[in-house]
């Protein structure tokens, strides 16, 4: 190994180690919440399909230059990368929802369900990346392989709910023939998600939608005076008799549900939903089972 090499490697292992320092405790958790799922033999790795071409697609944020392909770009004004049939079988992107929505919660005892969703996220992706998938955020991280991609990923999923009152999936960076999870409440306009799930069916990429609420959101425990109001202020509702709307209320998100688990079905990916009164290691469970179930 060259000096230049050698320093190079120095330079980002110590970055690495820093960036890991300052992490706050989600990745920590998200660790051992994936320890405590005993998989056995989780790789999804396949011998003989390396040297299988798949592709050329376009070379995305986060891309080395090493992916690209110089003589398939010369022919045009972009930069491709030419995927090999397993690193499309192994690339799984993940959306976790940043809306406001999912700052809430109905006790302050309890982590808001965007606490949740970024933990569940960042143990399936320690579960993907260390059985040889490559994991990314849509949108934010191509799919790579690789500690320093946990550690990026965990970066960036620290950062608190900053988007609109609800969330849309973001499809950018999906890998043809890939894998996706989209991790939401899912309580905002369904032509979002609709629209997501069509895009990811072109491309071929099969998933995960996992609707995550609080315990409030499923029991709707409120009586007499009540105003509803949105995280982010958009909505706005006062009742005088909130118990009234209770079987209203709960025959509506049946029937979101039951829509939600149409839209899966007919693109063929999957669909639960999951609570954080719950034990995160269900969910994790399902989600992981759900994906090898897709391959």
């Amino acid at each position: 190994m060259s000096g230049a090499a050698a320093n190079l490697n120095a330079d980002l292992r110590a970055r690495a180690e820093a960036l890991g320092q300052a992490l706050p405790p989600l990745l920590a958790e998200a660790e051992m919440l994936a320890a405590t799922v005993m998989l056995g033999e989780h790789g999804r790795r396949r011998a003989g399909l390396g040297d299988e071409f798949w592709q050329y697609r376009p070379a995305h944020q986060g891309d080395s230059a090493r992916m690209i392909d110089w003589r398939r770009s010369a022919r045009s004004d972009a930069h491709f990368v030419r995927e090999r049939e397993w690193q499309a079988a192994q690339s799984v992107t993940l959306w976790v929802d940043p809306s406001k929505s999912m700052s809430f919660t109905g006790d302050k005892g309890r982590a808001p369900k965007g606490d949740r969703v970024k933990l569940l996220a960042l143990a399936l992706a320690v579960l993907l990346l260390r059985g040889g998938e490559r994991v990314g955020l849509a949108g934010m991280a191509a799919p790579r392989a690789g500690r320093s991609q946990m550690l990026r990923l965990a970066a960036r999923l620290s950062g608190a709910e900053d988007g609109e009152d609800f969330g849309a999936p973001e499809t950018e960076g999906m890998v043809s023939h890939g894998r996706a999870v989209f991790l939401s409440d899912f309580l905002g306009d369904l032509a979002g998600v609709e629209a997501g799930l069509a895009r990811a069916a072109d491309r071929g990429v099969k998933g995960v939608l996992m609707q995550v609420l609080d315990p409030a959101e499923e029991e709707f425990p409120f009586a007499g005076r009540t105003i509803f109001e949105s995280m982010g202020g958009s909505v706005r509702f006062e009742t005088q008799q909130a118990g009234d709307l209770r079987a209203r209320y709960l025959a509506r998100l049946a029937e979101r549900k039951d829509r939600l688990a149409t839209l899966a079905r007919a693109v063929g990916w999957h669909f639960t939903t999951h609570h954080t009164g719950q034990p995160a290691q269900s969910a994790l469970l399902w989600a992981y089972g759900a994906l090898q179930g897709g391959r």
